[in-house]
């Protein structure tokens, strides 16, 4: 290395202290030297640090956590397509368990040279996982946004749907349809998304009925099976409602719910979560949380590319209303219709 420095700064014609601070991005360098240094590296053979690196104007990444739950593409697409509307090009990047993961897709954008990377719903929604990948984009400059996942102690601006909110209405219209069993379906809780969204339903059972029971809260994989095999324990412990995490979830407490001879909404009523427009197509149609992804997805771009345009706005969190969207799923529970409890 210190070779490196001193052939470097013979071509430049600078010390190495100098070179040092323009290789470590470090205050008290003119721009004339700045060049200078760079040139050197170039006409040396060297490669510039990944920090150093022009980025290409025309790539955002675009990192989201599966294809399978209808939420994702949906985000990807409005995103995508407000990005071409600014002269972008979105590189999408799908995580899978078989495929690569998160950190492998953001060095495969860094050697891209990408512009920024917009995350949805990624390992920052996971409040378990080391931060220092996020702190390390940020040494480099690399602009980010997050979509659902907020990390307060990162300077990075998230764009969130208000789970608690969305806990509150989902909870709320099954109470106010005479439901007090109700059953919370949802993911693992080391997620921020559902640590919020399960302090909503808390709450709201709290100030409407004035009881919690923690045996109501079953948390499982974010899929299908993870529905079914939460709302299988709490059909046995007497849930005659369901507050699901996500649509997919709901689908799968459905399929419960008809396995055990039950009737969706005489028997049990179920209410998802995210809002996928296929779900107005279900049988029953599904009764859930609507995202706001045209909005989120819009602002999400606004604001990556304020980024890299050197006009970052505030570094904070900002909250987007979700929607009850009230379908065939729910209904009013009849005393006939009420499951004993165990």
């Amino acid at each position: 290395m210190t070779a490196k420095l001193d052939k470097v700064a013979r071509q430049a014609g600078v010390s190495k202290a100098t070179v040092s601070r323009v290789l470590n991005e470090q205050p008290g360098v003119s721009p004339g030297t700045r060049r200078a240094v760079l040139t050197a590296l170039a006409v040396l053979g060297y490669d510039r640090p990944a920090n150093l690196r022009p980025r290409s104007s025309g790539l955002v990444g675009l990192i989201v956590a599966e294809l399978t739950n209808p939420i994702f593409p949906a985000f990807a697409q409005v995103i995508e397509m407000t990005l071409a509307r600014h002269g972008y090009t979105a590189v999408l990047c799908t995580q899978t368990p078989e495929g690569a993961g998160e950190d492998e897709y953001v060095g495969m954008l860094l050697d891209r040279s990408v512009s920024g990377i917009i995350f949805v719903s990624g390992l920052h929604a996971d409040t378990t996982i080391d931060r220092e990948r996020y702190v390390n984009l940020a040494r480099q400059r690399v602009p980010i946004v997050f979509v659902n996942g907020h990390l307060p102690e990162l300077p990075v601006t998230t764009l969130s749907c208000d789970d608690v909110v969305a806990g509150q209405l989902a909870t709320r219209h099954l109470v106010e349809l005479g439901h007090t069993r109700i059953g919370f379906v949802s993911g693992p809780v080391r997620y921020s998304t559902v640590q919020r969204r399960l302090a909503g339903y808390r709450s709201t059972l709290l100030e409407m009925t004035g009881a919690f029971h923690t045996d109501m809260v079953e948390l499982a994989p974010f899929d299908v099976e993870g529905g079914h095999t939460a709302a299988t324990a709490l059909l046995a412990r007497g849930a005659t409602a369901f507050v699901c995490g996500s649509d997919m979830m709901a689908l799968g407490a459905i399929r419960a719910i008809r396995r055990q001879g039950l009737r969706v909404p005489e028997d049990v009523s179920v209410i998802g979560a995210d809002g996928s427009p296929l779900m107005s197509f279900t049988e029953p149609p599904l009764t859930t949380i609507r995202q706001p992804v045209h909005a989120m997805g819009i602002a999400a771009v606004r604001t990556i590319i304020d980024e890299i345009r050197g006009r970052p706005g505030k570094k904070t969190e900002y909250l987007f209303a979700p929607e009850l969207v009230v379908r065939l799923s729910t209904r009013r529970q009849s005393a006939a219709s009420a499951l004993p409890q165990t």
